[in-house]
C-alpha cells in the first residue's frame, strides 16, 4: 500500500521535510492513521535542543482532534525549551512483530510509527489546562475523573501542557512477512514473523484501600493498543 504523492483531503501537511525518504513505500500521510497511531502508542518521545544539546525525552501524551497534547512539571528542561517556542519532534511506535528472513541483512520487523514536527504551544489557561487533562484521564479510564479529588489551583501552577498541531506529520507502517529475494527463497532456515503484544495485567490494588472499591476499567482505545 504506497501513499499517494499527492495532498489530499485529510492528510497532514507533507513538506520536504516530513516527506518520508527511506522506505517511502511504507509512507503513510492521511490523518486518519496518523491519529490511530498516536492513540495506540502507550507513550512518545519529544526530541530537542537543551543548551546545545540533543536530548529526547519519553513521556506520556494524548490526542484530541488534529493536535497532540503532553504535559509535565514547570521545572522540566525539556517543557522549559519547548514552552519558550522551540521546535521538536515527537514520535511515537507501536511494535508488532520480529520479521526473520533467510539473510541477516532482510531481517526487520512490524511496526507503526508517527513523526512530528512543529512548535508546541502552551496551555496557559488553568480551565482549559484542566479540561484537556480531564481528557487525558478519561481517554484512558473512562469516567475516573470525576471520581479522583478535584485538582487543585497550586497543582495546576506546577504543571506545564503543551500542544503541537499535526499538520507537519508522517507515518511508517510496515506489516507482513519477510522480503526475501527469490535466491534467497530455499535456504534452509526458518522465517517469517514473531508477533509481539503488550497486554494489561489484573489490577494490583493499594495497600489501606477501603473495602468495596472498584478498579478502573481500562477504555476500549488503551486495550486497542495492548493487543
Amino acid at each position: 500500500m504506497v501513499a499517494s504523492k499527492r495532498r489530499r483531503v485529510g492528510s497532514s501537511g507533507t513538506g520536504a521535510f516530513t516527506r518520508v525518504r527511506r522506505l517511502p513505500e511504507l509512507a503513510r500521510y492521511d490523518l486518519q492513521v496518523i491519529h490511530e497511531i498516536l492513540d495506540a502508542a502507550t507513550h512518545c518521545h519529544i526530541a530537542h535542543i537543551v543548551e546545545g544539546r540533543p536530548v529526547a525525552t519519553p513521556t506520556l501524551h494524548w490526542r484530541i482532534d488534529d493536535r497532540v497534547y503532553w504535559h509535565g512539571s514547570v521545572a522540566s528542561r525539556m517543557l522549559k525549551a519547548t514552552g519558550a517556542g522551540a521546535e521538536v519532534c515527537l514520535t511515537a511506535t507501536v511494535f508488532d512483530g520480529w520479521v526473520l528472513a533467510r539473510s541477516a541483512f532482510n531481517h526487520t520487523a512490524n511496526y507503526r510509527s508517527v513523526m512530528c514536527f512543529g512548535r508546541p504551544e502552551v496551555i496557559a489557561d488553568p480551565a482549559g489546562k484542566t479540561r484537556v487533562l480531564r481528557r487525558f484521564a478519561d481517554q484512558r479510564f473512562p469516567g475516573r475523573w470525576d471520581r479522583l479529588r478535584p485538582v487543585t489551583r497550586k497543582e495546576l501552577g506546577a504543571t506545564v501542557v503543551l500542544s503541537l498541531p499535526l499538520g507537519k506529520a508522517s507515518a511508517k507502517v510496515r506489516v507482513g512477512p519477510p522480503d526475501d529475494p527469490a535466491r534467497d527463497r530455499d535456504w534452509p532456515v526458518w522465517a517469517g514473523v514473531i508477533p509481539l503484544t503488550q497486554r494489561a495485567g489484573p489490577p494490583v490494588a493499594d495497600s489501606g484501600l477501603a473495602a468495596g472499591l472498584e478498579p478502573p476499567v481500562l477504555a476500549a482505545r488503551a486495550r486497542a493498543s495492548s493487543r
